[in-house]
């Protein structure tokens, strides 16, 4: 069964932090590529983070230096820690999985999406 339930989101103050997580059903884990995709309410979701199954990673330019995503195999749980958070990163987060070999940021490719968490910065 396709599972996917985001937890972690919330509100907080610029240059706070925040750590989402996902826990994925075992036939979701086994995919090959997993990622935290947002979106703003009018705007187009866009990819934050991705992890391959070889552990390899990408994050768009809006994350880097400032977010980490992992994966914890034996809890079926993927994470995204968010430090010195923005205004900018207000947005629903969904955690998302396929199966494809190339492991890209590009929201389009996913096939299965959980139901998002709200994260709110405030200035």
């Amino acid at each position: 069964q396709v599972q996917l339930r985001e937890s972690g989101g919330g509100s907080v103050q610029a240059g706070g932090s925040l750590r989402l997580s996902c826990a994925m059903s075992p036939y979701t884990w086994r995919r090959r590529c997993m990622g935290w995709i947002r979106q703003v309410p009018g705007q187009a979701r866009e990819g934050v983070a991705v992890i391959g199954a070889d552990g390899s990673t990408d994050y768009a330019d809006f994350a880097k230096g400032r977010f980490t995503i992992s994966n914890d195999n034996t809890q079926n749980t993927l994470s995204l820690q968010m430090n010195s958070l923005k205004a900018g990163d207000t947005a629903m987060y969904y955690c998302a999985a396929h199966g494809g070999y190339a492991c890209g940021l590009d929201p389009s490719d996913f096939d299965y999406w959980g139901q998002g968490t709200q994260v709110t910065v405030s200035s």
